[in-house]
């Protein structure tokens, strides 16, 4: 029975790492945009603007972006580079055609639950997330209720002169709180690169991005 005890030790080691190991939930994605490609053209200059579209911790405290909203940024400004768009640098930042805003949302609950629609558009014209587009979740990992937080990155491009939304987008999902997908980093890189998939996308159109 002794030389059958190392192979018990590993199968038992697998099958720990297999109940540890937690499945990176699918990330829901909507985006809406104006049937003006040339406004986010790849060398098209952007601005990061500086006052978040959501932040928990900044509406709590005064106003100042925080910790998390800059891993946010960070993720964003790699796939917007990624597309092509150049960031604005110096003084050249007060004339940059395009402005970015990001926004991010994380709040716990438990169990199974659905979130709100969130009613914003492209230029009150394109669509909105309160327009008919479910994209509340509900995901159920198994084993009875557990402490869950829902995740939600919004992005909006704006033409810096008018002010108009050029594209918009809303990459939302929920994974459990001690998860290793929940750590701001790991989540807004996530997000980030599904809401990005495809850019621009096709507007009006839910995806479910793996």
């Amino acid at each position: 029975m002794m030389r059958h005890l190392p192979a018990v030790l590993l199968g038992t080691a697998a099958l720990a790492l297999g109940a540890c190991a937690t499945p990176v939930p699918p990330v829901e994605v909507t985006r809406f945009h104006t049937a003006a490609p040339a406004g986010w053209a790849p060398g098209t200059r952007y601005v990061i603007d500086s006052a978040p579209l959501a932040d928990p911790a900044a509406m709590a405290g005064g106003g100042q972006p925080s910790l998390e909203w800059d891993s946010y940024r960070t993720a964003v400004e790699r796939q917007l580079q990624l597309q092509g768009l150049v960031a604005a640098e110096g003084a050249g930042a007060s004339t940059a055609p395009l402005k970015v805003r990001i926004g991010f949302d994380r709040s716990d609950r438990v169990g199974r639950g659905k979130r709100s629609p969130v009613s914003v558009g492209v230029g009150g014209s394109t669509g909105s997330y309160g327009s008919g587009v479910g994209l509340g979740l509900g995901i159920n990992l198994g084993g009875g209720p557990r402490q869950m937080q829902d995740l939600q990155l919004t992005v909006r491009l704006d033409d810096a002169a008018t002010g108009r939304a050029l594209w918009e987008g809303r990459a939302i999902s929920a994974v459990p709180v001690k998860a290793p997908a929940a750590q701001p980093s790991l989540a807004a890189a996530k997000l980030a690169e599904a809401l990005f998939k495809d850019f621009p996308g096709e507007s009006g159109r839910s995806i479910s991005v793996p």
